[in-house]
């Protein structure tokens, strides 16, 4: 494929179907407000208001991005993970800047990157890794932390690797605004010399193009390498050849990109011990869900079931088969049928607890055995009891056909263990 320099695309922006476009893919990921309180929703009320006001701004070169707003998101290890989200206005111009460049640098990167690509994800990469180890016997693993990857991206290496395709200047001095247009912490403005903010529409794609050099050096040095975002993981035959790997692809992410790898969370592995990747962990003949994203997942459960909450069972469905939802999706591609029944057990259990609690008095559990065809005497019970949602009368009286007709979502019904087909390269 012939490299291609692209020299007028700015007009592209100065469309008005063209941006009311990108306002629609803003809206689905429907993001929080940015600094200036605004909604998706209301931006919308005044749509076309705010697309034409946009035009004039981007015509006549006065459009100036405001500040993102900083949020604070805890990670599981304990850590602070930053988030800046720009303003909806903001968005939908960086959405539509990334419809612009996404199809130019998209072909070109590097074929075993599969974060923030179109049609790629994390199945994609960790069917990759899995094929790497057992396949291709690289079952030696370098699997590398880089610390606040988004948040040390050199803006003149930004712009640099942008430029390398990209030669129209006003596209450049728009992304350069992006990146400089600073963070509101608290009230008081923070300038931003370093970094691209997550949280921003167009940061996933300056990363990977930043990363790319990273990606295109490795594979010129014959290193066989998955990355998703800075989750990098890179496959060698031995030890000795990991070590080897690992001070190359150190050396050059911190020489060459200014970027700071954790040497406290990079190490090497093996496939023997298991190889934890994306929140599951690879090994020789299975792949497992990690032990920490199982219990962030039953945190989250038992706060949407909490059985002093007098919330009927249509609220507390609503907001659990999301959170299911995502979950079964996500961690379908490990072996963990029995563990998704077993979670499914739980939940039910859960659900059952929280039926009792709402029924208070043995006499409705009663009623709704009679209802149901079951005779005789029933004995008097603590409807509050956990251990009592599993007893026999809970399970007559809320099968789990009872809580499929309700239309609670069956994790133990997915398919799992199944990989997607992996690219070459």
């Amino acid at each position: 494929m012939k490299e291609r320099i692209w020299y007028s695309l700015y007009d592209k922006l100065l469309d008005y179907q063209f941006l009311k476009d990108a306002f629609r893919k803003v809206k689905s990921a429907n993001g929080a407000p940015g600094i200036d309180g605004q909604s998706c929703k209301d931006f919308a009320f005044v749509l076309d208001k705010e697309i034409l006001s946009l035009l004039k701004e981007l015509s006549e070169k006065t459009y100036s991005p405001r500040p993102v707003k900083r949020v604070e998101i805890p990670k599981p290890d304990g850590g602070i993970r930053n988030i800046g989200i720009p303003t909806v206005r903001d968005r939908v111009v960086q959405q539509a800047l990334k419809n612009i460049l996404e199809p130019i640098f998209n072909p070109w990167f590097h074929p075993s990157n599969y974060g923030y690509r179109p049609n790629m994800g994390a199945h994609n990469a960790i069917a990759k890794a899995t094929a790497f180890m057992r396949t291709y016997g690289l079952n030696w693993v370098v699997d590398m932390d880089l610390s606040k990857c988004f948040d040390t991206l050199d803006h003149d290496l930004i712009i640099h690797a942008v430029r390398a395709r990209v030669a129209d200047g006003s596209i450049l001095r728009l992304i350069r605004m992006f990146l400089e247009s600073g963070v509101m912490l608290s009230g008081k403005l923070e300038p931003t010399f370093v970094g691209s903010p997550q949280g921003g529409v167009i940061s996933p794609l300056l990363a990977n193009i930043y990363l790319d050099n990273f990606d295109q050096f490795m594979k010129s040095r014959g290193h066989r390498i998955v990355r998703y975002a800075d989750d990098i993981v890179i496959f060698k035959a031995s030890k000795s050849g990991a070590d080897n790997a690992l001070k190359t692809a150190s050396d050059h992410l911190e020489k060459q990109l200014k970027l700071t790898v954790n040497q406290k969370k990079t190490h090497i592995t093996s496939l023997s011990r298991g190889v934890s990747y994306l929140g599951v962990v690879i090994g020789p003949q299975c792949i497992r869900i990690q032990s920490k994203r199982l219990r962030t997942f039953k945190k989250k459960v038992k706060a949407c079931t909490q059985r002093n909450v007098p919330v009927n069972m249509k609220k507390i469905l609503k907001d659990l088969n999301p959170l299911l939802r995502g979950f079964a999706n996500y961690f379908k591609v490990a072996n963990c049928t029995k563990v998704f029944g077993g979670l499914m057990a739980w939940v039910r259990r859960r659900l059952r607890a929280i039926q009792m609690s709402l029924w208070k008095k043995p006499r409705k559990l009663h009623r709704r055995l009679r209802q149901m065809g079951y005779k005789g005497e029933f004995k008097c019970i603590k409807m509050a009891s956990w251990r009592n949602a599993a007893c026999q009368y809970s399970h007559w009286a809320m099968s789990n056909l009872w809580f499929a007709g309700l239309g609670l979502y069956g994790m133990d019904k997915v398919k799992t263990g199944e990989l997607p087909p992996i690219n070459r390269g």
